[in-house]
């Protein structure tokens, strides 16, 4: 049945890998309980009709059944008469309802096992239709921390990139030399102005020397 062949297939469904490959997990997950729940309808009126089928199947076979004893009956009470055309037809009837009997009975069979299939069919579905229900808040949920878990990783591995990273090197570097030529012009700056200081100080050094030189050689 193609009924039974579409529960299956919705039975069967990994409702994780469903979420993953799907552009909008959400929008696929409630499309996934609606169609669960249309399949739900379905395979319950089948099971409905079914059984249905199977009661009146069953009623056949009793009619037929009572048929039969009652044209035995009437073969008793030929017999019992030694009316033997009576007796005759009366057994080729109960034959013929005998037959169709077992023909309803065969049916019967195979309709219990329809409605056996169809049942178990039917709570299987249940079971995954509540799964998905009580998991879909779940399931979502976890399905958004793997997109995150997937977009920080990727971040992660743009960072890594080598050529990321020789960019950001080359510009290191250009800083650090950048920083080096600074502190040297600094340094070239304050070698400078202490030697002009140094300077000075020889030149009052010397100065006062020279006053004192003058002083003790009667010169000032």
């Amino acid at each position: 049945m193609a009924v039974l062949e579409r529960v299956a297939t919705l039975v069967r469904a990994n409702l994780n890998d469903l979420i993953d490959r799907a552009e909008d997990p959400e929008k696929m997950l409630k499309q996934v309980i609606l169609d669960m729940e249309n399949q739900l309808l379905q395979v319950k009126t089948q099971v409905a009709i079914s059984m249905a089928d199977q009661h009146m199947l069953q009623k056949k076979h009793q009619e037929q059944q009572d048929k039969a004893a009652e044209w035995m009956k009437k073969a008793e009470l030929a017999v019992d008469k030694s009316a033997d055309d009576l007796a005759r037809a009366a057994l080729e009837r109960y034959q013929a309802a005998n037959e169709l009997a077992d023909s309803y009975a065969r049916q019967v069979s195979d309709q219990r096992l329809q409605v056996e299939t169809l049942k178990n069919a039917l709570d299987k579905l249940e079971h995954k239709l509540a799964e998905a229900r009580a998991k879909s808040d779940l399931l979502m949920a976890q399905h958004r921390r793997a997109r995150a878990l997937e977009r920080a990783s990727d971040a992660q591995l743009a960072l890594g990139d080598t050529s990321n990273v020789a960019k950001f090197e080359r510009l290191r570097q250009k800083v650090l030399r950048s920083e080096a030529v600074s502190d040297a012009k600094s340094a070239l700056v304050s070698d400078d102005v202490d030697r002009r200081f140094d300077q000075l100080t020889k030149d009052d050094e010397i100065g006062r020397l020279l006053a004192t030189l003058k002083a003790q050689r009667g010169k000032v």
